[in-house]
């Protein structure tokens, strides 16, 4: 092999480094930040875009949603009962070229942000605010770190408190409260039960003493009714003591006349 075909040979490699180093291809999500010797020289992508060897490098930035799992944090709520707490936190980057420049690892900082940020939340809430209105919570984490992120180019979009783990204890305490309401809320609906069925009873004896008809056709509808249950071996009929009355009274008479008739 001669001089001339090594020469050949040298020229092709160098080519083919410089088009591999020269040559790069961004997908639909992603965009290239180019320096060019250290400075900012703007964003390239998506497709096909050409850097200088040795003089342009650039960095790839994901431009699709993130999901960002924060782990448990130890929180005091306000009025001191300790849980542990996690949550999910989605975010993106906006602008590629401020979470290349303003932040060393915007992955790691939305981290630590979302974990002090939720630290400090719950810190101000009570544990039934916690556990009751998490929506509203929800809206005001997403808001405080969506500020606190923005001058990195990022823009969380929504922020969920996932778990809330209590002590043993509390749970107990929990569960004790909850059945005492059910039990509260049992007694008050026999209470009311007991006031309307009180309520009609005394609508239908005020209608029972302006018809005293009335009274006698209740009685045979009840001896119907006991009559035809086959579950019934014994009836007991109930005899107006009305009935009784003029015996009871010549009974009265005939003792009165023998105490007269006695010497």
């Amino acid at each position: 092999m001669n001089g001339a075909a090594i020469g050949v040979i040298i020229v092709l490699v160098l080519v083919a480094i410089f088009l591999f180093s020269a040559i790069k291809i961004a997908r639909e999500y992603e965009r290239g930040v180019v320096f060019r010797l250290g400075r900012l020289l703007g964003l390239k992508g998506p497709g096909l875009y050409l850097l200088i060897p040795f003089v342009d490098k650039a960095v790839t930035v994901d431009l699709r949603t993130v999901t960002l799992n924060v782990p448990p944090q130890e929180v005091i709520t306000r009025d001191n009962v300790t849980v542990k707490v996690n949550a999910v936190a989605y975010f993106r980057v906006v602008e590629a070229e401020k979470a290349i420049i303003q932040v060393e690892n915007y992955l790691v900082a939305t981290s630590q942000i979302a974990q002090t940020t939720l630290r400090s939340v719950l810190g101000t809430v009570d544990l039934d605010h916690l556990l009751s209105e998490r929506d509203q919570i929800n809206e005001r984490l997403q808001a405080i770190i969506d500020q606190q992120t923005a001058p990195w180019g990022i823009k969380v979009s929504v922020v969920e408190v996932k778990d809330v783990e209590l002590p043993t204890t509390m749970q107990r305490a929990i569960a004790r409260q909850a059945e005492a309401e059910r039990e509260r809320r049992a007694k008050v609906i026999a209470a009311e039960g007991e006031l309307q069925a009180s309520e009609k009873l005394t609508a239908a004896a005020k209608v029972i003493a302006q018809q005293p008809s009335a009274l006698q056709l209740r009685y045979l509808q009840t001896m119907n009714e006991i009559s035809s249950s086959d579950r019934t071996s014994t009836i007991i009929i109930p005899i107006p003591i009305d009935l009784f009355t003029p015996f009871i009274q010549a009974k009265r008479a005939d003792n009165e006349r023998s105490e007269h008739a006695e010497p």
